[in-house]
């Protein structure tokens, strides 16, 4: 694996860590190169005040921009978060000396590591945090195949079920968010988040019901939840998994440009794989307390994410009706319908998720 270093940060504290951070990385067998678009992880070093981006040409580079402030913030995600958007970074870390380092995640994860006294230590401890993080495999591509049956265009009874529990999570202010990335973001950081990702508003979560055996019915990508209405553009048919080329099949109509399906589809495909009596399954960022929860916080649409919340449903008394935490994130949960899941949770839906 190769690491690099970028950005136009001059600050002493930081420069220093961001050599014990490459010497950690060395010691896990990274090797340091100049040759920034090689890397697998950049370190960009910000100026929180102008932060310069790095521009990644592949989705394979994890790129964790780290900036340092004198002493610890009151709010470190509203100090974070417009950071993701204005350094293009996967995660922004935020190094306080003698303090320590927090991380922020676009799930709005926000979780520390303290200070001991002693900088190797902590560097050592962010890498192990990072690194997991930066290696895990992105299961985001699309295979669009215009093979979607005409008289599913307009959908059908389940799709009209994804439909009805979009607008409910909208009623129950469980979109775009429990707490709103608006609230995070000034007017020109959440227009270029519209521009990146190509999305009308910002709506977090995903929800999925069984078609057939082998078939599901899921939300697109950057759509809001409360509002699906056309096939193919706000409910895709996940009909496939193409494994060694890391792309999700569906299935469309020959009319319409398609969006990307939810990130999360490589989770819910391999929840209904392993277990034929689910029938639907809900993600959203909100938490229930008593729940097993994933012990890292990988990235959305990766398969490490999908796996450990998989393993997790398997090893439930009942993986039909199981509630999974995400760790820094949010949960999943499984069940009959999707009407079946929120009438279940909605008595003890959380809307703080718990950072650690």
């Amino acid at each position: 694996m190769i690491y690099s270093i970028a950005g136009n940060a001059t600050e002493a504290d930081l420069l220093r860590f961001a050599e014990e951070l490459g010497n950690a990385l060395e010691r896990m067998s990274f090797l340091k190169s100049d040759k920034l678009h090689d890397a697998d992880l950049v370190l960009n070093l910000i100026d929180a005040d102008d932060p310069k981006p790095f521009r990644r040409r592949s989705r394979g580079t994890f790129a964790a921009a780290i900036h340092v402030v004198p002493e610890l913030p009151q709010d470190i995600l509203k100090l974070n978060y417009p950071l993701l958007v204005r350094a293009l970074a996967n995660q922004v870390l935020v190094y306080v000396p003698d303090e320590g380092v927090w991380f922020t995640t676009p799930e709005r994860g926000h979780y520390g590591e303290l200070a001991d006294g002693n900088i190797t230590s902590l560097a050592e401890r962010v890498i192990a945090r990072l690194v997991p993080l930066a290696t895990a495999r992105l299961v985001i591509d699309n295979e669009f195949r215009t093979d979607l049956e005409p008289e599913l265009w307009d959908g059908d009874e389940v799709a009209d079920d994804v439909r009805t529990a979009g607008t409910r999570l909208g009623d129950l202010a469980l979109l775009p968010a429990p707490f709103p990335v608006e609230e995070l973001l000034d007017e020109r950081d959440l227009r270029q988040v519209k521009r990146l990702y190509g999305i009308g508003g910002l709506s977090y979560g995903n929800l999925s019901a069984r078609k057939d055996s082998t078939r599901f019915w899921m939300s697109a990508s950057g759509v809001d939840k409360s509002q699906l209405e056309t096939v193919g553009r706000d409910i895709l048919l996940v009909s496939d998994y193409d494994e060694p080329n890391a792309q999700i099949v569906l299935s469309v109509p020959p009319m319409i440009e398609p969006r990307r399906v939810s990130v999360d589809a490589i989770e819910h495909w391999m929840i209904y794989q392993a277990h034929p009596d689910v029938g639907a399954i809900l993600h959203v960022h909100c938490w229930m307390e008593g729940i097993d929860a994933t012990e890292i916080n990988y990235p959305c649409g990766t398969e490490e994410l999908a796996r450990s919340v998989s393993d997790l449903v398997d090893a439930q008394p009942d993986p039909a009706h199981a509630v999974i935490g995400l760790r820094n994130h949010g949960i999943t949960a499984t069940g009959e319908s999707l009407a079946e899941i929120l009438d279940r949770i909605e008595p003890r839906v959380l809307r703080q998720v718990p950072m650690s």
